[in-house]
């Protein structure tokens, strides 16, 4: 880039120029070159650009088999420096769960927000450029935007440009494997593109108005309106029929006279690592958010001979998606037979009462409060073994780490003394 000054005269003055920088350990984006009088500027611009853009390629240090999205993760927030920082670090985890390769992260606290990219058009700027050093293919944004963010960030940054809402669904898409899963996933995912079908370029983009106005762009995106309109309709009608299903067998299981326990917590606080622990059952477990999604209905023998089912829901993360939480809905249905509720928690994480929060409040809006809940403390194994057991007497939770079979002990007698009153004994 450069800017040329003009003397009074009329006459070119000082010309000013910079240009971008290839990768370097510094960080440094782009130099600006010291300003010389115009007559003295002597450069020949294409063997310089182009030993540069060489320059620029040699400095790439991506393994060129990784065929991993390339992202940049950006957090434009009002909130306290905290919790966006909080917040951002979770969307790491939902990005490395959605096998996307995060490249590095841009973070604005504006005062205000620009109702049209979100974030500051200087901060925009610097953004492309990072975008460009780095060879990002995706940006990843923490808020969730409108349709015209979306449209407008792509349009300036040329790039994929997603939200937190959107990784979310993605995560979701991957992971569900039952009929009723993929129902769901697939009915949230339609309710939110359907307010983001817009016009995109020629083929439907919307004409002038008066007569001739409703051109060949606008029927088809009317078309495609009325469909995903029709496919919600049948998901729904789809996901009723399997409710129904679902409320027959919870019928018979309490009929049966056998008492239920659900297991809820946070994404990744351990659910069904401690079902399997408890049940010697193979539920898929893995070091990632949603690692599940599909119910998983086990049971469980306690050693006076009894017996009781345990059921490990999806976890619970904050700003879950409207329509996601309403699809979801049907899923967490089976806690409502539940005569127990375990509230798992990450004891080991920094956020775990912030966590603790959200998933009282997630159950509270789908009016699973009154069912009695135990606290249970879990990943005891990372953490000092005093500040652990003075965490639990705090909250009166029972601590465990579902690694140990040994520390189950106590949750084993503690529910049993709550499904049997009064038979068993309380540790």
């Amino acid at each position: 880039m450069a800017a040329i000054g003009v003397l009074e005269t009329g006459l070119p003055g000082d010309i000013h120029t910079a240009h971008l920088l290839p990768y370097n350990p510094d960080g440094e984006t782009y130099k600006v070159e010291p300003s010389v009088p115009f007559h003295r500027y002597d450069i020949e611009m294409d063997s310089f650009t182009a030993s540069l853009e060489t320059e620029m390629g040699r400095a790439i240090l991506r393994d060129v088999g990784d065929n991993r999205e390339r992202a940049i993760l950006v957090s434009v927030s009002t909130r306290h420096k905290d919790e966006q920082m909080e917040s951002l670090e979770e969307l790491k985890e939902l990005a490395r769960t959605s096998n996307v390769l995060v490249l590095d992260s841009v973070c604005q606290r504006p005062q205000t927000l620009n109702p049209k990219y979100l974030m500051g058009t200087g901060k925009i700027k610097e953004l492309i450029v990072k975008a460009l050093q780095k060879e990002a293919t995706i940006l990843i944004f923490d808020q969730e935007l409108t349709p015209t963010q979306i449209r407008e960030l792509g349009n300036i940054t040329e790039l994929k440009v997603i939200d937190r809402t959107q990784l979310i669904l993605d995560i979701f898409a991957r992971r569900a494997h039952s009929r009723d899963g993929k129902v769901q996933v697939e009915l949230a995912q339609l309710k939110y593109l359907l307010p983001k079908l817009t016009g995109k370029g020629i083929s439907l983009s919307r004409l002038m108005g008066g007569i001739g106005g409703r051109g060949p762009g606008e029927t088809k995106l009317e078309v495609d309106r009325r469909r995903v309109g029709d496919r919600i309709a049948h998901l729904e009608k789809e996901l009723r029929s399997l409710s129904k299903g679902r409320f027959e067998r919870r019928r018979k299981r309490a009929d049966s006279g056998v008492p239920i326990i659900s297991i809820a917590g946070y994404t990744n606080a351990g659910k069904s690592t401690l079902l399997n622990a408890l049940t010697k059952s193979g539920t898929l477990v893995e070091d990632k958010l949603f690692a599940t999604l599909d119910t998983a209905t086990r049971r469980l023998r306690f050693p006076r001979e009894r017996d009781a089912v345990i059921t490990d829901t999806v976890g619970f993360i904050k700003d879950l998606p409207e329509d996601l939480l309403k699809a979801f809905k049907a899923t967490l249905e089976e806690m409502e037979d539940a005569d127990l509720l375990i509230h798992l928690v990450d004891a080991s994480n920094p956020s775990f009462e912030k966590r603790m929060e959200t998933v009282r409040k997630l159950l509270d809006e789908i009016g699973l409060s009154d069912i009695p809940t135990l606290l249970v403390f879990n990943k005891a194994d990372l953490m000092d073994p005093v500040e652990a057991g003075n965490l639990a007497r705090r909250f009166d939770a029972i601590l465990v780490s579902a690694f140990r079979p040994d520390s189950l002990t106590p949750l084993l007698k503690e529910l049993e003394m709550r499904l049997w009153p009064g038979e068993g004994e309380k540790v």
